[in-house]
């Protein structure tokens, strides 16, 4: 039993020590820094987190991850025939199934990165309210699961490229754009989803939102029409600039031009048009969507503690 000389002891004991910061330190660098190292030293649970998640996907399935094929397969045979051939968009577009092909799996990419992170604290929400993790872990998990399922279907695209290009793949400078893409892609789509799973944790409308605006991005972005159309049809006015700003545009460009080797080598009436400095445009992109990662970790961080009791 605790005496009353006990824990007096106890308390003078206490005052003696000095005061610590507990949670996220202020100011951007240090909280950056702060909030870095606290990821890394959970990069197990980090991982745990992934396998869970694609495990839980694909529970009880029979055909696993082959069902992450499935949906994106299923898109580029509808766009295929509607807008390909019903539209006549094949017509004019070489090798119109793999154009549409690379297009989605970025937008896929995208979309999954974006919608999972906006949902990951709520659906985390026991762990959140009954134990101390940073909570940059959760939306990472998310985005972890997105990066899987990526991998996978791109392995599927440059299978179909090789045996079913008309132009046979070979190097070329143009493929060093590949990578630069999806980092650029993956950086952005990361910034924006840290951002929304923080704010979806307080209005809790946004999950909603998201839906709908990425059904609309969609459409404002050269998946399943090429950028020639928009070319032909703004000639370079500051509507196509503002095109051009959505680094989702950029990415999926800047792919497409990496990896459809019809659409950078047809000439005459299937020629394809690029914009200019599309190589610098991503640099710059990718600049900026580290820049908006960095703004959107530093708002995470000022929201997230009152995470617990929002949720």
């Amino acid at each position: 039993m605790t005496t009353p000389i006990d824990a007096a002891t106890r308390a003078a004991v206490i005052e003696t020590l000095p005061m610590e910061h507990v949670g996220q330190k202020s100011g951007f660098v240090r909280g950056t820094r702060r909030s870095l190292g606290d990821v890394w030293a959970h990069r197990e649970l980090l991982g745990l987190l992934v396998r869970r998640e694609l495990k839980a996907r694909y529970k009880d399935s029979s055909l696993g991850i082959v069902w992450s094929l499935f949906r994106p397969l299923a898109q580029l045979l509808i766009y295929y025939f509607a807008i390909g051939q019903v539209l006549g968009a094949a017509r004019a577009t070489p090798d119109f199934a793999i154009f549409v092909f690379i297009g989605l799996t970025m937008w896929g990419l995208f979309a999954e990165i974006v919608s999972g992170s906006t949902t990951a604290i709520l659906a985390n929400a026991g762990l959140v309210k009954k134990v101390y993790l940073p909570r940059e872990i959760f939306p990472l998990s998310a985005i972890g699961g997105a990066m899987f399922n990526f991998l996978v279907q791109l392995v599927v695209l440059v299978i179909a490229i090789v045996l079913l290009a008309s132009v046979p793949f070979a190097w070329n400078v143009n493929l060093l754009l590949a990578p630069l893409a999806v980092v650029t892609l993956i950086v952005f789509a990361t910034a924006i989803g840290l951002f929304l799973s923080a704010v979806n944790v307080y209005l809790r409308d946004t999950q909603h939102l998201v839906e709908i605006a990425i059904v609309i991005l969609f459409w404002a972005s050269p998946i399943v029409y090429s950028f020639t159309y928009v070319n032909k049809l703004l000639h370079g006015n500051w509507l196509e600039q503002l095109y051009l700003a959505n680094p989702v545009t950029i990415a999926v460009i800047a792919m497409q031009k990496a990896l459809w080797t019809a659409g950078s080598t047809s000439t005459g009436a299937l020629a394809q048009t690029w914009p200019p400095n599309l190589g610098l445009r991503l640099l710059i992109t990718l600049v900026v969507s580290i820049v908006l990662l960095w703004l959107s970790q530093r708002i995470f961080s000022r929201l997230q503690g009152n995470f617990a009791q929002e949720l």
